[in-house]
């Protein structure tokens, strides 16, 4: 048996009047979706509990099985992992952003978060001011890690006293004066302001008529997470692909190979043939489960690109999932297929919301009740909702308990 759960991050939205009442799934192109969904178990789930804050490892972390209740430990030692970086006894990981604040000549505080991605910087950029940062900031206890394209690490051994932090892409074009951190942490935003403003990569950058990454933004601490083999849970081999080296984290930690594909960049000038061809070799080479994670429809979320999120839905349809089912149709063996977003990342709000989220199940020479377009409407009406997501690995495996219970 073949599994196939494929993730198309933050799609899931609310009706808009720029589609007609329609939200960006419904209104998308993706013939392969809707017809596995007119055969499938769909309905809806809520992947992230009530209290806990809507972030993709908390959500990523419950469809694979893990209750975030017991297993979150936030999303910055998960990325540190996928990074390769080492976390020793008491290091704190925080997620370091490089973002863009306004220019003007005020205080720090007064400034206004511009862009959570600083036009979503390319990584050879960000490695450049990731290590000037370092070069300032860094000490015997704390460094700054380059990652991909905005998404950076810092560990601090031992840091003083946090507490959750605002995260950059819940208050775009708002002033950041209510959203600082506490100090110490306050203090390394102003510093790495003056560090990176007039960095010749951001000099450069305005020239080509670019946002500067002129700030860094910490969010997001934790430690060192711990997680059961995924294959001691399940009796399933697993293979997980995606650009985001917070969902390859959670894969490391969890013992799932991860594949890594030329060209994936996490938003959507990425390689969805190529996530395709990497799912296809993973069961070529007898991976039981392959989870697909493509971060694109998220980052039109949070950057308000309507048209870029509808357009990304539809090619991860036709792009990934199509020639993915194809494969599984001619492979010989009995296959099913899960498909929802981890969270909502609504136009309209440009961040993650805690709503329920609508998913299928497919199962080859099984014929559900299903819906002829998969949206958030059409799983609505069905009224089959599932309160917990971390069930949703016993639904697709159509195992009654997990294999270690």
């Amino acid at each position: 048996m073949k599994y196939l759960v494929l993730i198309p991050d933050g799609a899931a939205d609310y009706p808009l009047a720029e589609l007609g009442g329609k939200t960006p799934l419904e209104a998308a192109e993706k013939p392969t979706l809707d017809r596995l969904a007119k055969k499938a178990l769909v309905g809806t789930v809520l992947n992230v509990p009530d209290g806990m804050v809507p972030e993709s490892d908390t959500a990523n972390l419950a469809i694979l099985s893990y209750d975030p209740a017991i297993y979150s430990k936030g999303r910055s030692p998960l990325e540190a992992m996928s990074m390769g970086l080492t976390m020793n006894p008491g290091d704190i990981a925080f997620r370091c952003n490089v973002v863009t604040v306004s220019e003007e000549e005020e205080e720090y505080e007064e400034k206004t978060m511009l862009d959570h991605s600083a036009d979503e910087i390319t990584t050879e950029e960000a490695a450049e001011l990731i290590r000037a940062v370092e070069k300032e900031l860094g000490t015997e206890t704390r460094a700054f890690y380059p990652g991909v394209s905005y998404r950076h690490c810092m560990i601090w051994n031992n840091p003083p006293a946090y507490r959750e932090f605002c995260r950059p892409h819940d208050f775009p074009g708002q002033k950041i004066r209510d959203k600082m951190p506490p100090e110490p942490y306050a203090s390394l935003l102003r510093r790495s302001y003056e560090i990176l403003n007039r960095h010749p990569i951001n000099e450069a950058r305005r020239a080509r008529g670019l946002k500067p990454a002129n700030s860094i933004w910490l969010w997001s601490p934790g430690a060192k997470p711990a997680l059961p083999s995924f294959k001691e849970k399940w009796g399933l081999s697993a293979t997980v692909i995606s650009a985001v080296d917070l969902i390859k984290g959670i894969g490391i930690c969890a013992q799932m190979e991860s594949v890594d594909v030329p060209g994936a960049t996490g938003n959507c000038k990425t390689n969805f043939s190529g996530k395709a061809e990497a799912a296809i070799d993973a069961f070529r080479r007898g991976r039981d489960l392959v989870y697909v994670h493509v971060e694109a429809p998220d980052e039109c979320g949070h950057r308000a690109e309507l048209e870029n999120k509808v357009w990304a839905i539809s090619q991860i349809s036709e792009k990934i999932l199509k020639p993915v089912v194809k494969w599984l149709d001619g492979c010989g063996e009995d296959y099913a297929v899960m498909v929802l977003p981890d969270h909502p990342t609504p136009i309209v709000k440009r961040t993650h919301t805690s709503d329920p989220v609508p998913f299928l199940i497919y199962r080859s020479g099984k014929e559900e009740d299903g819906v002829d377009c998969f949206c958030e409407r059409t799983a609505a009406a069905k009224n089959f909702y599932l309160p917990h997501g971390y069930k949703l690995m016993s639904l697709l495996t159509e195992n009654g308990r997990e294999k270690n219970e």
